[in-house]
This record gives structure tokens, C-alpha cells and sequence, in this order.
């Protein structure tokens, strides 16, 4: 299997401290692979900024080179897409995608717990897997943004490092689906993904259809629906969170502006 050429392995952001491998059931030329896979998926699902678009050539190169498996199908279907586009294309078809859709957000606690306090710690638990691990993610993501739980599961291994994605594999249904449905080439990204863990259930394709006709979990107004990590909120960047209310007074306050999240 062709390495990752040079340039590729800055652009992953990895930031490990340290990363406690896990044995799995598999060879060691097949957990190569594998990470391989779940490291490329993490890139491409990341922001398409400049450093990344500059790297089509190489990660098409590295795509070409993998071995016939389902996930490089899919794989080489999306990069062939992603180098014809030009770089504003991609920004705003990732915008639309990503940002501006729930139901295919990357923040994968949101489909499990939805807006609720239950959704805070999550995100802690999660943070606290990280961190038992020795892997720092840089605190530049939540800790379930979905290239960040990917590029844990590439470097732990198949059976601590890919836990999370099982936990979470009716969100990563959802995503999937929304893609396909919004005819969106990223569908083929999480396409491959997918191949990599264990086909649904029953119970999954119920569970999934319910969050398409009802939504996540609300709380009530009034509630901090995601919670506080040190100094910073865990509502993802961007996304709407209501203001503290305002002290009682005869005078009626100013009106402020408000940030509207994700449709």
C-alpha cells in the first residue's frame, strides 16, 4: 500500500501526545488500511480551505492507490468530483451541506441527545475517552465533531478507537441519508465510512426513520441545552444559544441581535 505523501500527514491535524494502540481482530497490514481510510474520510470531511484544495492531486493520487475495497469506491468517486470543482464551489456546497442543515450537522452527540443537558455530557464522556488515551485534540473542535472522531479511531485502533462511531451509528445513518437525499457528492465520503462498521439493524433503520420524521430531543426553553467545558460553551460554532435573561426593570431593554444558528 502506497504511504501518505508528504504533505498529507500536516494537513490530518492529528496533535497526538500519545495513543494507546488496541489489538484487533484483524492484520497488521489491514489495520494500516483501515486507519488509512478512517484518516482520509477525516480530511475530507473537513473545511475545504486553501491547504486542503491545494491537496487534491496528492489525496486523488492516494485514493487511486488504495486497494479495491468498497470504501475506495466511494472514495474515488468523491475526489474525482472534489478536484473539478473550483475552491468557492466547494466552500459553499460544504456551508450548505454542513452548516446549514441539521440533519446532516457532523456534531454526532446532537443526534443521539439532541438539545438537551444529556448532550453536555456526552461531549464530557467523550473528551474524558480522549484524554484516558493520551490524545490531546487541541481544543479547536468539540470533541464530537466527526473528523475529530475519526481521527481518534485511526489512531487507537479498531476496538477503543472506533467505539464511538458504533455508538453513534444511527447519526452517522441520518448524515448519510440527508446526503443522498440532497443529492450531495459527500454522501459517497460517509458511503465509505460506513463499509467499515457493522451493517444496521432492525432497530437502527426504526430508529433512524424516526429521527427523520421527528427530530432529536428538545428541552424546554430556559434550558442550557448543551452544558459548559472549561471556559468555553459546547454549542457548536455558529449555533444558536439563547442569552441569560435579562434582570427585572420598569424599562423595557434595548433590543440586542442575536447570532442565528443552522436552519
Amino acid at each position: 500500500m502506497s504511504p501518505l505523501p508528504a504533505t498529507i500527514p500536516a494537513l490530518v491535524r492529528t496533535r497526538v501526545r500519545a495513543a494507546v494502540r488496541r489489538a484487533a481482530r484483524l492484520t497488521p497490514e489491514e489495520t494500516t488500511g483501515r486507519a488509512l481510510i478512517l484518516r482520509l474520510v477525516s480530511l475530507l470531511l473537513q473545511y475545504p480551505d486553501s491547504e486542503l484544495t491545494a491537496a487534491r492531486t496528492e489525496l486523488t493520487t492516494v485514493v487511486e492507490a488504495l486497494p479495491a475495497t468498497p470504501a475506495a469506491e466511494h472514495l474515488a468517486r468523491f475526489t474525482t468530483w472534489f478536484a473539478a470543482q473550483t475552491p468557492d464551489a466547494l466552500e459553499r456546497h460544504y456551508v450548505e451541506m454542513f452548516d446549514l442543515r441539521r440533519k446532516s450537522s457532523l456534531y454526532l452527540t446532537y443526534y443521539l441527545h439532541g438539545d438537551t443537558r444529556r448532550r453536555g455530557m456526552a461531549l464530557l464522556t467523550l473528551n474524558q475517552r480522549y484524554r484516558a488515551a493520551g490524545w490531546d485534540t487541541g481544543g479547536g473542535e468539540l470533541p464530537d465533531h466527526l473528523p475529530v472522531v475519526l481521527e481518534f479511531a485511526a489512531l487507537v485502533g479498531p476496538g477503543g478507537g472506533e467505539a464511538p462511531l458504533r455508538q453513534h451509528r444511527r447519526g452517522l445513518e441520518l448524515i448519510h441519508q440527508a446526503l443522498t437525499d440532497a443529492d450531495s457528492p459527500y454522501r459517497h465520503v460517509l458511503g465509505a465510512l460506513l463499509t467499515l462498521l457493522p451493517p444496521p439493524t432492525e432497530a437502527d433503520r426504526a430508529a433512524v426513520a424516526q429521527l427523520v420524521a421527528e427530530g432529536p430531543a428538545n428541552e424546554e426553553v430556559g434550558l442550557d441545552p448543551y452544558g459548559t467545558y472549561g471556559d468555553g460553551e459546547f454549542a457548536p460554532p455558529g449555533t444558536f444559544v439563547p442569552p441569560a435573561p435579562a434582570p427585572s426593570t420598569c424599562v423595557p431593554p434595548a433590543p440586542t441581535s442575536r447570532t442565528e444558528g443552522p436552519r
